[in-house]
């Protein structure tokens, strides 16, 4: 139970009630938006038989859910990876060890987790994404603070597309590189629709993961996450989830700049953003910088919210949620598989967005309900206590 008084942000804290919370709710978005697109099962009731008004309330939801949330959940879970990083860093480091070679192995066994998920994923995972641009924490940890953000703010400026586009710019025949990415999830979609779980499952951990990375780095979302975890590297060392009056003031500047900025990125992406070469690099950065703006945005707010008594009773179920992230992220993944795809209930068919969000909310129910009872007994989730003891095997 909160105190009232503020949590400061030390390596020798077991727990950081704020990161916690904040990471409940990152987990939250990221389940309301796979549960409206059916855990990337694009298959919906037709309109023409459904009523007028929950035709009017699925067009609603679908628009308030994806631009609160979509791009904007796994990038405030990226942050929060990069000051985990730094706390389980610096608790070593004031052992007099280096975190960075057990780390690279934490990194493989996340691997290994991504690789149960996706299996239940027909899309690939976003843990596989982490698991390899964690490498870029092993690479700058013992840089100063002006080096990272200078990394940091290299990729997130996203060079590699502005590469393309000024290739494009010298030759108008230039081509960005095929990744094949759309054919791959064609070939994803028709094992899923087949229902058959042996080619379901090996699928997913061979051609879904490799078309969700390939994505990743289409999409932008490879440069934004290391620099992403960059940045939250630099949050934790800069103490900035202390609830303190210089933290408080770094906040609301970061959600005033951020919220100027949101719209016009927003509109400049909108207009860019499409099938050409140029739609295709400079639009994928506006989007990508959009996205930061608007998850700052949301990051900022929780952070300065949480300092009231008031919203942190209100989020209270948001930490036990964050404390089994891994648990309840992968759970996820099971759930939606077998309620809307082929190998189970087969749903999908049946809900609309308005359904779905529903569905999505009694998932995320149980889901609290099992962290609370679990609670009781264990300090850490399953899965997160499984991680841990792998990745001090050893010791």
């Amino acid at each position: 139970m909160s105190t009232g008084k503020p949590t400061l942000l030390s390596p020798s804290q077991p727990r950081i009630e704020v990161l916690d919370a904040l990471r409940g709710f990152a987990v939250m978005a990221i389940l309301l938006v796979h549960s409206l697109e059916h855990f990337i099962y694009p298959v919906y009731p037709d309109p023409a038989v459904q009523p007028a008004w929950l035709n009017i309330a699925d067009a609603g939801i679908f628009s308030v859910i994806f631009t609160l949330f979509a791009g904007k959940a796994y990038a405030i879970f990226a942050l929060l990876f990069g000051t985990t990083f730094y706390i389980q860093y610096t608790n070593q480091k004031n052992k007099g060890k280096d975190f960075g070679g057990r780390f690279c192995w934490r990194l493989f066994l996340l691997a290994g987790f991504a690789t149960i998920n996706a299996a239940f994923f027909p899309a690939g995972d976003v843990l596989l994404l982490f698991s390899i641009t964690g490498l870029f924490l092993v690479i700058v940890r013992k840089l100063s603070d002006k080096a990272v953000l200078i990394f940091a703010t290299i990729l997130l400026l996203q060079p590699i597309e502005w590469l393309h586009y000024i290739a494009y710019l010298f030759n108008p025949e230039y081509k960005l590189p095929e990744l094949g990415v759309g054919a791959m999830y064609g070939e994803v979609a028709a094992y899923t629709q087949k229902g058959n779980w042996g080619e379901f499952l090996w699928g997913n951990i061979t051609l879904g993961q490799k078309a969700s990375f390939l994505w990743a780095v289409g999409a932008g979302r490879f440069l934004q996450t290391a620099g992403l975890f960059m940045l939250g590297l630099l949050l934790g060392r800069r103490q900035l989830f202390t609830g303190s009056q210089s933290s408080t003031r770094f906040w609301v500047s970061a959600l005033i700049i951020s919220a100027v900025l949101f719209a016009p990125l927003y509109q400049l992406k909108a207009e860019v953003y499409g099938d050409t070469i140029t739609g295709q690099t400079v639009g994928v950065i506006l989007d990508m910088w959009q996205k930061l703006a608007f998850t700052i945005v949301l990051v900022s707010s929780f952070v300065l919210l949480y300092e009231s008594v008031k919203f942190r009773k209100l989020t209270t179920n948001f930490r036990y949620y964050g404390r089994m992230s891994l648990t309840n992220y992968i759970t996820q993944s099971l759930l939606g598989a077998l309620i809307y795809f082929p190998i189970g209930l087969n749903l999908a068919p049946y809900c609309g967005y308005t359904v779905s969000l529903l569905i999505g909310f009694l998932i995320l129910f149980i889901q609290i309900s099992f962290c609370k009872y679990w609670f009781r007994k264990h300090k850490q989730g399953p899965l997160e206590s499984l991680w841990h003891k792998l990745t001090w095997l050893g010791k």
